[in-house]
């Protein structure tokens, strides 16, 4: 049979002190060691499920000549209409670019047309007519301001046109088949039906 001998050790005072700060340093050690790989496995982690960050195209330039694009069509469109007249002329532009079926460039909207039986038709009818000269200094700088605001503050404001992409002016009558969303001073505005 095999018997365990415990040894008694008396340590002195100084000893005992001398284990207990080597103890607490070695303690210490191991938890900033943990505490490291811990660290690391996070930002690792983290890194390697992050979404790549493309770099953006839009430049100031870029941004101020949509902002311009925008104001004028404002300007053109309802530059007479009340302050929710001008602000839904952009949630229109802006909900056309949105949705996949104009081109994804405010100027590029605004300015595109369409050749339909031999018949030239513009987006917007003051393209078309040709409108692009003087403009009322006051009514224009309402116009930049809405395009701003309104190009800034797109997705979190409400769309008083409830998702329009087409209007016209109360004094037509174009006999779309579209649903009706809203009239908003002299214009009245439409989306498509659902399921088309």
């Amino acid at each position: 049979m095999t018997e365990v001998i415990l040894a008694k050790v008396d340590h002195s005072p100084e000893q005992f002190e001398q284990l207990r700060k080597t103890t607490a340093i070695v303690l210490m050690a191991i938890g900033l060691f943990l505490s490291g790989s811990l660290l690391k496995w996070t930002v690792s982690n983290k890194l390697a499920n992050m979404e790549t960050v493309t770099e953006s195209t839009i430049t100031a330039q870029v941004r101020d000549k949509q902002l311009a694009c925008l104001a004028r069509n404002i300007y053109y469109e309802a530059g007479s209409e009340p302050f929710e007249g001008k602000v839904a002329v952009a949630q229109v532009t802006l909900n056309r670019v949105a949705s996949g079926q104009f081109p994804k460039d405010i100027c590029k909207t605004i300015y595109q047309k369409n050749v339909v039986y031999e018949k030239i038709l513009c987006q917007f009818s003051w393209v078309c007519e040709g409108k692009a000269g003087g403009t009322n200094n006051y009514v224009y700088s309402q116009a930049k301001e809405i395009a701003l605001y309104v190009y800034a503050n797109y997705e979190n404001i409400k769309d008083v046109t409830k998702g329009a992409l087409y209007y016209h002016a109360d004094y037509v009558n174009p006999r779309w088949k579209l649903d009706k969303t809203a009239t908003i001073g002299r214009h009245i505005f439409y989306k498509e039906r659902d399921g088309i």
